[in-house]
């Protein structure tokens, strides 16, 4: 069977490579007679932030015991009570009226602002005066499935591009050595590749992985990352030789399918020689290490991801996704029972995420890199069972950070139980329409034209919420 060469070089980019394909400067792109796909984009107007880090929560943290303090459940704890479509919403199967439950944890006031936070995170209370959190969130989809799809792509049933792929694709990369889009430790469910997928976009904005959830963070790495058969002497001669031939080929004719094979052998070339350096902590101080909890048992996994991300960020990456996330059958913060078990995934990952808004604002990095923290959705605020809360797509809590945001700031508010969103309510296109509008995008301008009409993240909705920012 015989191979023509175009077959041969598409099926060899199917790596790393072929994920984040390109990453030739505009002056060699123009050079070679070809545009490079992802080339650093001019956003549509002044940007507050150059770059974000998304840290998702899967599972649905409680907001009313994290984020969102209610006295009120303490005063009615135990007391069955009517709640507006509770059953239709929550599908807790339960009838009639609802046992409310209190939260397990105290809260306390912080900083200047005096946010309050539970005691499941303390160390992010410490940086309450540097965040903006968004209490009165609502989203589609109840189950887990479609609200994790439509948390990353605007759609709980339909194949569509991700987040990431989005920005991607309107802004393009930022480091011509790296990716536009990196996702740490994705999990297999919920939506799965989905979550960082390019849908229709061209396949250079998929999101390029690192690990995976439940993979340890000392052994995650990008696949295919180093040639372990050649040295680089005997690499680089390799290369030298097939970009040659590709520049002879290239040479007079327009074939955009040929020319994003050859960005994606550049880009595969210098993320060979840059990537492992961004990716490797061991240079970084133990003072690092310790803050970000590395090197303790319950801490040491999120606090990788979250120092990578930082690395990321501070190499020019343009959308981070971090997640604290598994593979299984019960996310992570999923308590339908116990809810005391969100004691466990806080003490894993309160201490990392403020070692990385801490860092991040010590090295400068904040002003212009928007952190986004969140689950798909809230719980509510009665029982499920003895000691459990069931999924709240009604009414929830998010924060960020950096980016032009304003700190020590909230905004919207939930009903005095924390069931539904009352004011200043923010639908999750409305949460995307703004991240958009922070990195400069305009969510209504950035679409793309597949089967004979134009689509966007927000769909045909979503509202810029500019109370966010300081300006």
């Amino acid at each position: 069977m015989q191979v023509s060469r175009r077959s041969l070089l598409q099926s060899a980019a199917c790596g790393f490579g072929g994920l984040a394909l390109a990453g030739l400067s505009q002056q060699q792109s123009a050079a070679a007679g070809f545009e490079n796909p992802l080339a650093a984009q001019q956003p549509m107007f002044a940007p507050k932030a150059k770059r974000v880090i998304f840290i998702f929560m899967q599972g649905g943290p409680s907001h009313v015991d994290t984020f969102d303090y209610k006295p009120t459940l303490e005063k009615y704890d135990g007391q069955k009570l009517e709640f507006k479509d509770a059953r239709k919403m929550a599908k807790t199967g339960m009838t009639g009226a609802e046992t409310v439950m209190k939260s397990l944890w105290k809260f306390r006031q912080y900083g200047e602002s005096g946010r309050w936070v539970s005691d499941l995170f303390p160390h992010i209370g410490q940086r309450v005066d540097d965040l903006c959190f968004v209490h009165s969130l609502h989203t589609n989809g109840v189950a887990h499935g479609p609200s994790t799809i439509f948390l990353h792509t605007g759609s709980t049933t339909f194949i569509r591009p991700s987040m990431g792929s989005w920005i991607s694709y309107g802004l393009g990369s930022e480091n011509d050595n790296l990716p536009a889009f990196v996702t740490i430790s994705p999990s297999s469910a919920n939506g799965g590749p989905r979550n960082f997928g390019n849908a229709f976009l061209p396949a250079h904005h998929q999101g390029t992985t690192i690990g995976r959830a439940g993979m340890a963070m000392q052994k995650a790495g990008i696949s295919d990352i180093q040639n372990s058969q050649l040295s680089p002497a005997q690499q680089r001669r390799q290369f030298d030789l097939l970009q040659s031939l590709n520049q002879e080929q290239i040479s007079g004719t327009e074939n955009d399918e040929f020319d994003a094979v050859v960005n994606s052998y550049e880009l595969a070339w210098r993320m060979q020689m840059h990537a492992p350096e961004v990716t490797d902590l061991t240079h970084e101080t133990s003072a690092t290490f310790d803050m970000y909890g590395i090197g303790q048992p319950e801490t040491d996994d999120f606090g990788r991801q979250c120092l990578l991300a930082r690395r990321m960020a501070e190499a020019g990456v343009r959308y981070i996704q971090v997640s604290y996330a598994d593979n299984g059958s019960n996310p992570r913060w999923d308590q339908h029972s116990k809810i005391q078990k969100h004691a466990d995934h806080a003490r894993a990952t309160d201490k990392p995420v403020a070692a990385l808004l801490t860092d991040l604002k010590q090295r400068g990095l904040l002003e212009d890199t928007l952190v986004w923290w969140g689950g798909e959705f809230g719980r509510n605020p009665f029982t499920q069972g003895n000691d459990g809360r069931d999924h709240n797509p009604k009414g929830f809590t998010h924060f960020l950070a950096g980016g032009g945001v304003r700190a020590g700031f909230s905004y919207g508010a939930t009903d005095e139980f924390g069931h539904e969103a009352v004011e200043n309510r923010m639908h999750m296109h409305d949460m995307h329409a703004t991240i958009l509008y922070a990195l400069g995008i305009d969510h209504e301008r950035l679409t793309y034209r597949h089967a004979g009409r134009d689509y966007r993240l927000t769909d045909v909705e979503g509202r810029i919420v500019k109370d966010l920012f300081t300006t």
